[in-house]
């Protein structure tokens, strides 16, 4: 019978599949509600749509391992035996996923004391026997054995499952120059790593084929050893017994006893209301969609009417403009009181229309620069009146060249499911929909050119978005809502301002600082090159690795996937411990590369005005602080000298005079002794002593006057490290300290701070309790891995719940100043301008005169925006140039 007429029966290797799309995709970009990851189910998942469509198979099976023990560990218990933990964020998918497949009507295979393997090696053979085409999908070398001419395999390439390499005859035999049947004697000599099979030492896969191409077989090679020259003919012979054990395991088993043939495992219809189920709660809105697309079955018939899920009815969408449009605003809301959703549409940086929506009715509003009937429109934009949007931020800023104000902005959707899942990424309106109101909404792939999902009118996505906020607003506690309303939705309009306003960036001061930084590292590499007396990439782990660890022969790192580390931490470790003229050059040239990378990045960004326009991200961070982006003003250096080289080419703009800075002083440790209402630290703040003095007199028995800079040095390292859950062993190395001295150094602080060690104890068990922390304002933060099993999850969590209240009451102290100091300025009509927020930072751009009244303000709401135990303390400085304005 040809192959075209043949069924075809695909047989899929579970767990090896699922482990490696647990890999390829993103573990925190896959979590449902619950905190169940689901990232290799969804991975396995689309590879198998994808086949389903490509392949057309008749018959269908997935066979899963029951756990890692099988006749072979009776065999050679060391089998598999270097195998890590599973990861936690890996276990209980697989249950997961066979569910899902059985919702699919997929039959799922597994035999005790067998692998996954044996259950394909048997099906495979029973298809070929019986007249079917097979397809055998694995990522396990070891299936290779079962090519032949009806037995294809699909194996993964490196990139997870997303791409499969057909595997029949020829092309076994071109990739390994031998037939299938012979590839588990090529791995008997080679051995498997994966698998805890050593093979032959200096034996690789060149060699191993050679051999078996001359000699047919392991065995038959194993008798002609004495013709086997050279040290790698002495190892086969006092080796022999793993090539013997290694062809013993490696060989699959083909007539394992299965409850099931190829004949049962004949694809049926899905089971429409188990899939919707299913899918819903792994919250996998596309595949849902693919999976309904895959089967030819409409939304309707996929789910028995008495099982759908209440959804409500879309309204249907009204265009309007002039008196009608002020009558519908008016009654919609209700008189100005009531939110409504909105959704601004641009096309190439213009704005085509606006959607509006109620909880009933919806509208849309075609824009048209000029004409005189949008009146109604840009009084309800501009006014007091409540609105939701989604990504407020982008749509606000949209607006700046329409002429039009936007204010009343209620609830940004983006900003509230970031504050229920402050650890997961902004997600689209789409995905937020399918997360919390389980609907689907409709989007285009971006990536087609024609797509194949029409969108809906922007009226009805400000439908979605007005029930979203309201269902994001149900959600969140009262602390979190608290936070939304009073400081991250108003924030928005003011972030908004200073990243359309920009910041004035000097050209010439950094193409000469790029000029020099070029040659400097040019000089560097080429002194680093006479050291080891020849050129290598100094940006390649590989080559530095073979510089460092075998041509200098230095001590090796810790072991990463490409061999020993080769990172900055590692490198300056390596050369306190050892040094070495080479490693401190490249050290040197690293640092000269990361600035001259800054700078790069600078010079394109700015802009046609001259200025620099960065993007602030709200949601860019788990703990509330602001991050910057595109390009990042937050990461150039501020204790280095060419970092501030840097800095000076930050100026003033035309018609401004100078640059104001203010700066929060120890503001977390401030936060610590509110926290903690340690008297001792409370006392420090409270009578203008220098911190780490202080605690220094208290720590070392000695008059504050006596406290040497060594000294001050080990309590600063050691006061902010203990807030970041620093340990003996860590304070040792930050100090280059015995871990003794270090162990006693903390010792003696907590005796003398006793409350600061009770509060760093007591915020994660509390955390552990509550499952969340929680800052002065109300802002939580979940922490689930407090309670994992898997000890580095939970110590990394630890860590984190220890320092987010004070690191998220810092965040919010700075937005709540930031916030009162914009109204100041637009209050008295000032000139001045807020410019750039950098952590604890805030820089303004002043006005000709205004200097003085701006000076005031800034301190004064600065010092106000929260009541402490201890004095806010805030530090201003002004000058030409961000660096010279440095205080």
């Amino acid at each position: 019978m040809p192959d075209s007429e043949k069924p075809t029966l695909l047989l899929v290797d579970g767990h090896s599949l699922a482990f490696r799309a647990f890999y390829a995709l993103p573990i925190d970009s896959f979590v449902t509600r619950d905190g169940q990851h689901t990232n290799a189910i969804h991975g396995f998942l689309s590879m198998l749509i994808l086949l389903l469509q490509k392949e057309k198979p008749t018959h269908l099976g997935v066979a899963f391992d029951i756990s890692r023990f099988s006749f072979r560990n009776r065999e050679y218990p060391e089998y598999k035996g270097t195998r890590g933990e599973t990861p936690p964020e890996f276990k209980g998918q697989v249950p997961l996923l066979e569910e899902a497949l059985h919702a699919m009507n997929i039959t799922t295979i597994s035999k005790e004391d067998f692998e996954a393997d044996d259950i394909l090696a048997t099906l495979s053979l029973q298809g070929k026997q019986q007249g079917y085409r097979v397809l055998v999908v694995s990522g396990d070398r070891d299936t290779i054995q079962l090519v032949d001419d009806d037995v294809t395999l699909l194996y993964p390439n490196a990139r997870g499952v997303s791409e499969l390499k057909r595997y029949d005859e020829d092309a076994v035999r071109e990739r390994y120059g031998i037939d299938p049947a012979q590839y588990p004697e090529i791995a008997a000599l080679v051995g498997e790593t994966s698998d805890n099979l050593p093979g032959v030492d200096k034996v690789g896969e060149k060699t191993a084929v050679k051999w078996i191409q001359q000699y047919g077989t392991a065995a038959e090679l194993l008798e002609h050893a004495d013709e086997i020259s050279g040290v790698v003919g002495n190892n086969l012979r006092e080796q022999r017994d793993r090539v013997v054990r290694n062809r013993k395991l490696n060989r699959l088993v083909r007539d394992v006893e299965l409850p099931v043939s190829p004949h049962d495992l004949v694809r049926n219809p899905i089971d429409a209301t188990a899939v919707r189920e299913v899918f819903e709660r792994l919250q996998f809105r596309t595949l849902l969609d693919r999976v309904i697309k895959l089967e030819g079955t409409a939304d309707d018939q996929l789910v028995g009417d008495d099982e759908r899920l209440p959804v409500a009815a879309i309204p249907a969408v009204r265009t309007m403009v002039d008196e009608e449009l002020a009558k519908w605003l008016d009654t919609a809301s209700e008189h100005g009181t009531a939110p409504l959703g909105l959704r601004i549409v641009t096309i190439n940086g213009q704005v085509e229309g606006f959607g509006i929506a109620s909880a009933s009715e919806s509208a849309w509003v075609p824009w048209a620069p000029g004409r005189p009937d949008y009146e109604a429109l840009a009084s309800w934009l501009a006014s007091d009146s409540p609105k939701y949007l989604h990504e407020a931020k982008r749509q606000l800023k949209t607006l700046a060249g329409t002429g039009l104000e936007l204010n009343g902005i209620a609830f940004d959707t983006t900003l509230g499911a970031w504050l229920l899942r402050p650890s997961t990424k902004a997600d689209t309106l789409g995905g937020l929909t399918y997360y919390y109101l389980g609907e689907t909404l409709p989007e285009p792939d971006p990536s087609q050119l024609v797509p194949e999902t029409e969108a809906v009118s922007p009226a009805t996505e400000a439908w979605y978005v007005f029930r979203l906020a309201g269902e994001l607003a149900s959600r969140l506690d009262p602390g979190s809502l608290s936070v939304s309303r009073e400081i991250e939705v108003p924030l928005v309009p003011v972030l908004a301002r200073m990243e359309t306003q920009g910041v004035a960036v000097s050209a010439p001061v950094l193409a000469e600082l790029n000029s020099r930084l070029g040659t400097q590292a040019a000089e560097i590499a080429r002194q680093a090159y006479a050291e080891i007396g020849r050129e290598v990439n100094l940006g390649s782990p590989k080559q530095l690795q073979e510089v460092l660890f075998d041509q200098l022969g230095m001590p090796k790192t810790r072991q990463n996937k490409t061999g020993f580390s080769t990172d900055a931490a590692s490198l300056a470790d390596l050369q306190d411990q050892h040094p070495h003229p080479f490693l401190e050059l490249l050290l040197q040239h690293r640092d000269a590369t990361k600035i001259r990378q800054i700078v790069e990045t600078l010079e394109k960004g700015i802009g046609a005005d001259g200025r620099v326009h960065t993007t602030y991200e709200q949601t860019g961070s788990a703990t509330g602080r602001i991050s910057s982006n595109d390009p990042n003003l937050q990461n150039i250096p501020i204790k280095t000298e060419v970092g501030r080289e840097v800095r000076s080419a930050f100026q003033p703009g035309e018609g401004f005079e100078t640059l104001l800075t203010a700066d929060y002083s120890q503001i977390e440790m401030r936060i610590m002794a509110h926290l903690s209402e340690d008297e001792g630290l409370i006392e420090a703040f409270n009578s203008g002593e220098d911190l780490h003095r202080f605690v220094g007199a208290r720590i070392f028995r000695v008059d504050p006057s006596e406290v040497t800079p060594v000294m001050r040095t080990k309590v600063k390292a050691m006061s902010y490290g203990l807030a970041y859950g620093l340990s003996a062993f860590g304070l040792s190395k930050q100090l280059r300290i015995e871990t003794s001295e270090a162990r006693e150094l903390m010792a003696d602080y907590f005796a003398r701070f006793g409350a600061v060690r009770d509060y760093l104890r007591g915020v994660v068990e509390q955390a552990r309790a509550d499952g969340y922390t929680t800052t002065i304002f109300g802002r939580r933060r979940p922490f689930s891995d407090l309670t994992s099993t898997n000890r580095v999850l939970r110590e990394n969590a630890e860590r984190q719940a220890l320092n987010s209240p004070i690191q998220g009451s810092a965040a919010d102290i700075i937005k709540r100043a930031m916030l009162t100091i914009d109204a100041d300025i637009r209050e008295r009509m000032l000139g001045s301008r807020m410019l750039l927020q950098v952590h604890d930072e805030l820089v303004f751009e002043v006005a000709p005169g205004e200097l003085p009244e701006l000076t005031e303000i800034v301190r004064t709401r600065m010092a106000g925006a929260a009541t402490l135990s201890v004095p806010l303390e805030v530090q201003l400085g002004s000058g030409p140039n961000w660096d010279a304005a440095a205080h």
